[in-house]
């Protein structure tokens, strides 16, 4: 493909969009093995034409830019649909579709048993077609329309389980942090139409220089800075940044190939992607980026520390994803958007794969999720243990695997930036990496080695995932076992660009010209990303040299605490149990986030609400209505009293009304 048609871009999202409407309207009708089929087809094709895409972007230099459909015009502002295929969004095509095939695949065996088979596959193929529908856009008005559509399948999907009070409460809290962040969202998309007059990409980026002195009415802030904030409030509740992190853990309650791709590479990911596609607007305001820098710190670190605390094979890899998104948030704030986008590239197959492997475990082990009942499943699920590893060895940043070239590539960046919050910054990602090594090596020497606990377990604590399955042995003790093909062949898949993906792809992406027409650098204001090309000398030779840097000691310090605390001496982590009870109680508290978002932002929230039903609604606009009608009643009561139908009354009255008016006559002649 040497150029790029305008029907092929269509057919890439349109194919999951038909696999998705045949499967949730006619899935009962076709049965479950058509409903699967049709879906993966659909996103089969749109991987292999992303696939094409990409291959011409990057070897050909083939870009495209075009209308699709024009929706309307009001004055000079284009409402349309339209697509913009460069290096960025061809990356995240293939990103997307090729994580969503695998989840797709995944889904065959793990949701063989579920009564909502074929309404599963009709989601997920929604998913992808609302993931890639913002990917390609080229307006703020597709985006939009993309940001809400994957807030709405992910509120589906999280909820999946329908009749479990705990996925409802999980998706509704989704929605509504998630409609938190969309509110500044769209009132950073209404500041760039109300002052660049547009909503289409490039022509919004061509006005912002001109906007860079221009103050917010009433206030001392640039109205470029106040645009950038909002927008990154709407990237704070898409990926999940302090403070709106809260929905994210307990989107496990929905089936694990959901939380696969919602965490991996679609729903979290879009406001990484959004923050990277904006880079010419955040450029020109460094109050926006130490902003974004400081949120993304505190996310990386202390979302990490709630990962060792947590017990639910889930849950430990859900906080992983949490510390994740933080380190690409600190990238986009040191303007290292290019290595934020890496890093997002490459999280997201290594993320893909742990969570899918979370997955297996689960089957395995009879959807028992407590890794405190697990322990020596090395030799009953060697495949689910292999890629297990990889995994976690590409997530802790070891080098020659995939998550090293991209989180230390971060780690630099953010050391060369001049911003203020960049030295916290740099402590929270350095410290993380400790933390990020302690809890992933937790997980997998508590799952996969060790004594097999799971013999002296009875009874499952842990959430069950296949709760709705209506399996009555959940909770009886069997022999684990490998997963079907249809699950580990995923994970095989998925563990090959967990190694090799950042050694083939750093150069390209960060030093090549794959972004270079995507993303906008001021090198005179932001230079921490060109101090990445001095200290560059090819994927072997980084790879060579992080075995002597700080972060790599502190990874394999991280791994050895955990193999002895967890398989040598299991007594210390009982120690530090006892010995920080009030640390550990604030952190299995989550901070106390959830108690004061339902106790104190919640209770104050209705109370306003009721505040200004009570005194504006009732008081006012219905006592305003209710007043006047009662006003309207009484003269009527009143003047029907001169309405009596009879003849000589009506008279009296003329005779009167004729007297009145000659008297009126009369002074007024005579004065």
């Amino acid at each position: 493909m040497t150029e790029l048609s305008l029907s092929t871009l269509v057919a890439i999202p349109l194919a999951p969009l038909a696999g998705a409407l045949i499967a949730g309207l006619f899935g009962k009708s076709i049965g479950r093995t058509a409903s699967h089929r049709v879906t993966i087809l659909g996103v089969l094709v749109s991987f292999v034409l992303s696939a094409m895409v990409l291959k011409s972007v990057a070897a050909d230099g083939v870009r495209f830019e075009g209308t699709v459909y024009e929706w309307m015009v009001l004055g000079g502002l284009r409402m349309e649909v339209g697509f913009l295929i460069d290096g960025l969004s061809a990356m995240m095509m293939c990103v997307v579709t090729f994580v969503s095939l695998m989840v797709h695949i995944y889904t065959i065996g793990y949701m063989e048993e579920d009564p909502g088979y074929q309404r599963f596959f009709s989601y997920i193929s929604l998913f992808t077609f609302a993931m890639l529908m913002l990917v390609m856009s080229n307006n703020f008005l597709q985006l939009f329309f993309g940001w809400e559509a994957v807030g709405l399948v992910s509120y589906l999907l999280i909820g999946f389980w329908y009749t479990r009070p705990t996925a409802i409460f999980a998706n509704m809290k989704a929605f509504l942090v998630n409609r938190v962040g969309d509110l500044g969202f769209i009132l950073g998309i209404g500041l760039v139409a109300a002052y660049a007059g547009t909503l289409d990409y490039h022509e919004a980026f061509a006005a912002a220089p001109g906007l860079a002195d221009t103050l917010f009415p009433g206030t001392s802030w640039l109205v470029i800075t106040v645009t950038c904030i909002c927008l990154f409030i709407g990237a704070m509740g898409k990926s999940a940044q302090f403070p709106l992190h809260v929905w994210l853990p307990d989107s496990m309650e929905g089936p694990t190939p959901i939380s696969a791709l919602i965490h991996a590479a679609t729903m979290v990911t879009a406001g990484i992607f959004m923050v990277a596609r904006m880079s010419p607007l955040f450029e020109l305001s460094d109050t926006a980026l130490n902003f974004v820098m400081v949120i993304g710190a505190i996310t990386a670190l202390f979302m990490g520390f709630l990962g060792i605390i947590q017990n639910d094979i889930k849950r430990v890899v859900a906080y992983s994803t949490l510390s994740q998104l933080g380190y690409m948030t600190v990238a986009l704030g040191a303007s290292a958007y290019s290595v934020a986008v890496f890093h997002l590239m490459t999280h997201a197959f290594f993320k893909a794969l742990l969570f899918l492997a979370a997955g297996s475990v689960i089957i395995g082990m009879h959807h028992d999720q407590d890794i405190r009942h697990m322990g020596g499943l090395r030799k009953y699920m060697p495949l689910t243990w292999i890629t297990s590893l990889l995994g976690s060895l590409a997530l802790i940043g070891t080098p020659f695997f995939a998550g090293f070239y991209s989180k230390d590539s971060i780690i630099e960046a953010v050391h060369a930036s001049d911003l203020p919050g960049a030295h916290f910054a740099y402590f929270a990602v350095v410290a993380g990496v400790f933390v990020t090594a302690f809890y992933s090596f937790r997980m997998y020497f508590l799952v996969f080695h060790g004594k097999e606990r799971f013999r002296e377990q009875h009874h499952a604590e842990g959430h069950d995932d296949h709760g709705a399955h209506g399996d009555d042995h959940a909770h009886e003790p069997h022999e684990p076992h490998e997963s079907p093909w249809v699950v580990t062949a995923p994970l095989l898949l998925l563990a090959i660009p967990s190694v090799v993906i950042g050694f083939l792809t750093i150069q390209p992406m960060l030093y090549g010209d794959l972004l270079a027409d995507a993303i906008l650098v001021d090198g005179s204001r932001h230079a921490a990303p060109f101090d990445l090309f001095e200290h560059f000398h090819g994927p072997l030779a980084m790879a060579f040299h992080g075995f002597l840097t700080l972060p790599f000691w502190l990874a394999l310090a991280g791994v050895v605490t955990a193999y002895v605390f967890y398989l040598v001496n299991p007594a210390i982590p009982a120690w530090f149990a006892r010995t920080f009870a009030p640390l550990i109680r604030i952190m299995e508290n989550k901070y106390y986030m959830d108690w004061i978002n339902e106790r104190v932002l919640a209770v104050g929230a209705r109370g306003l609400g009721q505040g200004l039903w009570r005194g504006g609604d009732v008081a006012v606009i219905d006592g305003a209505i209710n007043g006047s009608a009662r006003l309207v009643g009484r003269l009527a009561q009143f003047t029907r009293q001169f309405q009596t139908g009879y003849l000589y009354h009506y008279a009296l009255v003329m005779i009167v009304g004729v007297v009145a008016l000659m008297s009126w006559f009369v002074w007024q002649y005579r004065y």
